[in-house]
């Protein structure tokens, strides 16, 4: 009757950071992009509908970051914004404030910062002003 539905949108990856590279500079991407090294900038997808983001265990960006699926195992500094599903594996660490719609987050990851649920802000600001 109950289900766990899985949250992998496509896992396609398109570009790739190597562990040994790093950029400096704002990185716009579309469809999916892994990063292995470091990126000191914004990392921020090109749309909406697709932009998969995995950052794996020896990863660090300094920056902020937009997308709409992050798959986190390293280390992000920087305020993050994830339209819809975030997985915090357990080597992950984020320093900054986390948007999400939908959060799975491992044993062993941390969080320094606010974890913000952006489905209810519809609500919020739709909501009847009292008098």
């Amino acid at each position: 009757m109950f289900k766990k539905q899985k949250h992998v949108p496509n896992d396609r990856i398109d570009s790739l950071i190597g562990q040994a590279s790093s950029v400096t500079g704002d990185l716009r991407f579309s469809g999916g992009l892994r990063i292995d090294g470091t990126v000191v900038g914004n990392v921020l997808a090109q749309d909406e509908k697709s932009g998969m983001l995995v950052v794996s265990e020896n990863a660090r960006i300094e920056g902020k970051v937009s997308c709409t699926h992050l798959i986190l195992n390293g280390e992000i500094v920087g305020p993050i914004e994830v339209s819809q599903y975030v997985e915090l594996q357990p080597k992950a660490r984020v320093s900054g404030d986390l948007h999400y719609k939908t959060l799975e987050m491992h044993p062993g990851a941390r969080v320094d910062g606010r974890l913000v649920y952006v489905g209810e802000r519809v609500a919020v600001e739709n909501a009847p002003i009292a008098d």
